[in-house]
């Protein structure tokens, strides 16, 4: 008996789909879901690539922090105040050292070596003292009415510094002028001649040896003949220095012409500030 060839055909395709069929069957039972191969990879790529989160919000904060390094701009001027500080408080205590050793160095035993003392007259005819120098600090300086330049612009200096530190810390200072020419400048010259500078300069004057003596105790050099004449034309030499003394009568500093009257001022308020004890203001 003979099978037609279409039957045959048929059943040739339907046992090799139904073969087909079992093994993707049996391949598929021991396969990983799709889903969940999907899954374990993402978290394998979240592991493999997570990183610490950003510390900048732009590239620009990132490149701006790379230029200035650690530190910034607010630590820097934290740095440059305090180092300024530091310096301008070593400089000042510095200065303030070097004045406690110029001090200390005009307090030694037995005779200072500048001033000492005087007896002579101020502008009213009245006796004036070293003691009457105490409890302020006092301004001396040597000169004579009839200097033609240098003691005039340094009165003028003198005038100026007067009213700086008089301004500044008070009337602490008492500007003293004794005359080189006893000859010549009385108490009423000396009167006349300072009250153009400054009405606090106190004038005096006295007997030539007086002056001669007080001269040498500040070291003073001076050039005054001894006998002259009523009338008698004849020339004044003298050293030319403010004489900074304390309210103890030790002396302190002596300022030269090379000081501005700032310089100057300055210089004796320091000095001024430096000191710890009760000063006269009268």
């Amino acid at each position: 008996m003979s099978v037609p060839r279409t039957a045959l055909r048929t059943g040739i395709q339907l046992g090799l789909r139904t073969t087909l069929g079992a093994q993707s069957a049996k391949l598929s039972s021991h396969a990983i879901p799709r889903a969940s191969i999907a899954r374990q990879t993402l978290q394998a790529r979240k592991a493999f690539h997570t990183t610490a989160p950003r510390p900048y919000k732009t590239i620009q904060e990132a490149k701006a922090k790379s230029k200035t390094g650690p530190f910034s701009w607010k630590a820097g001027l934290l740095f440059v105040l305090a180092g300024g500080g530091l310096i301008a408080y070593f400089r000042y205590e510095k200065q303030r050292l070097e004045r406690q050793r110029i001090r200390d160095m005009s307090k030694g035993i037995g005779k200072p070596k500048v001033g000492g003392s005087f007896n002579l007259i101020d502008q009213d005819g009245k006796p004036f003292t070293e003691k009457d120098l105490l409890g302020k600090f006092s301004l001396v300086y040597f000169g004579f009415t009839h200097c033609p330049d240098i003691c005039p612009e340094e009165l003028d200096k003198m005038a100026e510094m007067i009213d700086m530190v008089k301004k500044d810390v008070g009337n602490v200072l008492l500007p003293v002028f004794i005359t080189c020419d006893p000859a010549r400048d009385t108490p009423d010259v000396n009167k006349q001649y300072l009250k153009e500078f400054h009405p606090d300069i106190i004038g005096l004057t006295g007997e030539y040896d007086e002056i001669k003596r007080t001269c040498k105790a500040y070291r003073v050099y001076f050039s005054t003949p001894p006998h002259v004449k009523p009338g008698q034309d004849y020339l004044v030499d003298h050293s030319i220095y403010f004489y900074l003394m304390d309210p103890e009568g030790d002396f302190v500093e002596a300022i030269g012409r090379n000081f501005t009257p700032k310089q100057a001022a300055d210089l004796i308020e320091s000095h001024i500030k430096d000191w710890t004890k009760p000063l006269r203001k009268d």
